[in-house]
């Protein structure tokens, strides 16, 4: 399906050097294709159901957990280490203005 739509959209950009219509029927095809390519991947659904996420498995979750953990010990461990030194670097900016 892809090749084809690829193959279309060629001949249609090389018919728009004989006529520049054909060049927007290309760029309406590429815009169709990348918007239906982007529903299709994991935009809203469109059968029926609610829009609270049952789409989603428990897994996709417990990823997204894993990862705001994770940035969540690297925010306070980044933030203990160079607490001191931001300190310091505060007093000396206050003390010695430039």
């Amino acid at each position: 399906m892809f090749v084809l739509l690829l193959i279309l959209v060629a001949v249609l950009f090389g018919f728009g050097f004989l006529h520049p219509i054909w060049w927007v029927a290309a760029a309406v095809l590429v815009y169709g294709a990348t918007r239906h390519g982007r529903d299709r991947g994991g935009g809203r659904s469109s059968g029926g159901g609610s829009d609270l996420g049952d789409h989603r498995s428990p897994q996709d979750y417990r990823d997204y957990q894993e990862r705001r953990d994770r940035q969540d010990r690297w925010d306070r461990r980044y933030s203990r280490q160079n607490r001191a030194r931001w300190r310091r670097e505060d007093r000396r900016d206050h003390e010695h203005p430039r």
